[in-house]
């Protein structure tokens, strides 16, 4: 008697085999995890994508990763638990949801708060749906029972707990920091939501006049625009140029403000006039010599755009 051989496909089909076995696991709970379960645990939280969108195909390399490294140590016996979900991305969301009303010929100010929150949640249970099908069809063995959303009621308040623990216990601590502000969006974002552009730009020559009347020190600058904001002029320590100097003040220009003259390694001899005007709220770099050198950061414009009437709460500063 023959045995009859099943014709088997020439090439793989995933529709066959995805939804089958990822029904299956989920329906026989596999990878659920348990705490009383014996084995030593192992965790990994899931790199929650963002749901403003879909997944690409570094989604699916970067889960590929993980999902391999959790599956040898469940199969090495560890009590393994690796956890899902997905993160909010507010600013993300929110340019999406104003591309769509700018369509309409609306703003979120004419649909009011309350609308615009309900199409957030609209659109989070979109996009992230998709993003989970997505995962199910991968076949990541994550355990769907503790599906978790970063704005989820129980997140939201561990966080506020653990930021207000370790506020307590001074391990963090609030203060000014250079921001990306987006006028668009009206929030602070991320360096990595930022896309640098190199122009071609042009310098600006200024005479800053020493405070005993002695002479001037001369100020190359591609901002002109940012003096109102400048604590201080730094030169290179190695310059003999201007090793005399340190020490010495300046009255800045317009604003007839004293600011000192300091030394500092991040000074290029070469460029300009190897002078750098420092203004601590407008440049990472001048940030870092602000902080170094114990400067003030005087906020010039405020979040509107408009000119603030004081510079800043400096004590000693002649404003």
């Amino acid at each position: 008697m023959t045995a009859t051989i099943p014709n088997l496909p020439s090439q793989y089909d995933p529709s066959l085999t995805e939804e089958k076995w990822q029904t299956a696991w989920e329906a026989r709970h596999v990878f659920k995890a348990d705490p009383d379960h014996p084995g030593e645990p192992f965790c990994v939280v899931i790199p929650p994508p963002n749901v403003t969108g879909s997944l690409h195909m570094g989604h699916a390399f970067e889960s590929a990763l993980i999902d391999t490294l959790v599956r040898y140590q469940r199969m090495q016996g560890r009590n393994t638990l690796w956890l899902p979900g997905t993160d909010h991305a507010s600013i993300g969301v929110s340019t999406i949801l104003d591309k769509e009303l700018r369509e309409q010929g609306k703003t979120r100010q004419d649909v009011g708060r309350e609308h615009y929150l309900d199409r957030a949640w609209q659109w989070k249970e979109e996009s992230g749906g998709t993003i989970v099908g997505q995962l199910r069809k991968l076949g990541v063995s994550v355990d769907w029972s503790r599906e978790r959303f970063t704005l989820d009621e129980g997140l939201s308040d561990a966080v506020i707990k653990a930021f207000t623990q370790l506020h307590e216990e001074g391990l963090i601590y609030r203060g000014n920091y250079m921001v990306n502000w987006c006028p668009a969006s009206q929030s602070a974002v991320s360096d990595l939501e930022v896309e640098p552009t190199e122009v071609n730009g042009h310098l600006w020559h200024f005479r800053y006049p020493l405070t005993d009347g002695s002479g001037y020190v001369e100020v190359a600058t591609t901002r002109p625009e940012t003096m109102l904001g400048d604590t201080a002029v730094a030169v290179n320590p190695e310059d003999d140029r201007y090793r005399d100097l340190v020490g010495k003040t300046l009255t800045l220009p317009i604003m007839e403000r004293e600011i000192p003259i300091i030394a500092d390694d991040y000074v290029n001899q070469e460029f300009g006039t190897g002078c750098v005007k420092v203004t601590p709220a407008h440049d990472p770099n001048d940030f870092a010599m602000g902080q170094r050198h114990d400067l003030p950061r005087i906020t010039i414009m405020n979040k509107d755009g408009t000119m603030s009437s004081d510079a800043g709460p400096f004590e000693g500063m002649d404003r």
